[in-house]
């Protein structure tokens, strides 16, 4: 009895997170590489508990490409000396690339993440993502964040909603979102959960978005180069 109380603590909030399993996390792919490790989250685990330090819990929420509560037996990559990883030290974009005419900002849907980098070619800062799941059952369709080459017509503010989101009724949150293709925008999000799961919409950090809306964009100017 103990042993299949222990079982359910452990997997039951993994089997109501829809999706965590079969997609599997991003940050696992570095458990076996050298410099990280992987612990596995245990009942009362947070992100608090883990990683006292905020730089400390922003690097591993970063490295982890998730900004969702922690479940029991999810497992989580840490850099194995963490004082001396910032997310700047891991960032999957070059630090440069050829100027343009606007900035830019970069989805990379593989790497779950985005890069803000400026006319002149500099990275400014990065974050993570959350894209289109491969089918939506509530649309009956796929929704996959579709790749290209974009510009930011449109912007919100903190209280931007979906007009279409949830179905029929409309209003889930999009603070701080910024429309670059019809209806689909990058947009902040509590539900950034380490591989995708929206509907189309690229999700980032609430913070990175206000960033993003208040300090980088230009409406009419700024790319968006999803790939």
């Amino acid at each position: 009895m103990q042993t299949l109380r222990f079982w359910l603590t452990a997997t039951l909030p993994l089997l109501l997170a829809p999706g965590l399993l079969a997609a599997g996390l991003y940050g696992e792919r570095y458990c076996e590489q050298p410099g990280y490790y992987c612990l596995t989250v245990e009942p009362g685990d947070s992100w608090e508990s883990l990683f006292s330090f905020e730089k400390h819990r922003d690097t591993v929420m970063r490295l982890n490409r998730m900004n969702i509560r922690l479940h029991p037996g999810m497992r989580i990559a840490v850099p194995r000396d963490l004082d001396f990883v910032s997310p700047e030290v891991i960032a999957p974009f070059d630090a440069y690339i050829e100027p343009g005419d606007s900035n830019l900002i970069m989805i990379d849907l593989d790497e779950l993440s985005w890069g803000a980098y400026s006319a002149d070619g500099e990275l400014l800062k990065w974050g993570p993502i959350s894209g289109g799941k491969d089918y939506c059952a509530d649309v009956k369709r796929p929704c996959q964040t579709l790749p290209g080459d974009f510009t930011i017509y449109r912007a919100g503010t903190v209280k931007c909603k979906s007009k279409k989101f949830p179905v029929g009724k409309g209003g889930a949150k999009m603070p701080w979102c910024m429309f670059y293709d019809g209806g689909y925008a990058i947009h902040g999000s509590y539900e950034v959960p380490g591989y995708h799961a929206s509907h189309g919409c690229v999700r980032t950090f609430i913070e990175d978005a206000r960033w993003l809306n208040r300090n980088f964009i230009h409406i009419g100017w700024t790319r968006v180069i999803i790939r």
